[in-house]
């Protein structure tokens, strides 16, 4: 079998950021990497499921609603995907820089985190997403669109 593309990227040069990983015909995956590959510090799945919560109804919910494909978090717990179509870098970066500081601002009943709405419910840490959402937000903040690729 061929390789898939994600697994050609050298994790080993990676650092917090947004990057543009993949194009497919008109969709575009950005690669929001929370935590740095391989050095110990990943996103509990308590945050990272919360955060998948909250960063998919706020985008679904906002001015470019009509873009997001998919949100959605990496397994290795580094980050999250988001899948757009016809947004620029540069509101692909304004929409993820909102996203996080509606995230790390939250507060209230994370959305979807029910029986009848989600299969792991219970898996939810609220205070974790805030700070890890906080805690990303000066990266995103000091991208520009320009940066935004591998």
């Amino acid at each position: 079998m061929e390789r898939i593309a994600s697994f050609c990227v050298d994790h080993t040069k990676l650092d917090r950021g947004m990057y543009l990983s993949r194009q497919d015909g008109d969709v575009l995956t950005w690669d929001i990497r929370m935590k740095r590959p391989n050095h110990g510090d990943y996103l509990s799945t308590g945050a990272a499921h919360t955060l998948e919560h909250l960063f998919a109804t706020y985008a679904r919910n906002s001015a470019f609603q009509d873009s997001v494909i998919y949100v959605g978090p990496m397994g290795c717990r580094t980050g999250f995907y988001l899948l757009t179509r016809g947004l620029t870098p540069a509101e692909a970066l304004e929409l993820t820089v909102e996203s996080f500081r509606f995230m790390a601002g939250f507060e209230g009943a994370v959305p979807g985190a029910s029986e009848v709405e989600c299969g792991n419910y219970r898996d939810m840490d609220l205070p974790a997403a805030k700070a890890e959402a906080a805690a990303m937000l000066p990266v995103l903040e000091a991208l520009t669109g320009d940066e935004l690729h591998y």
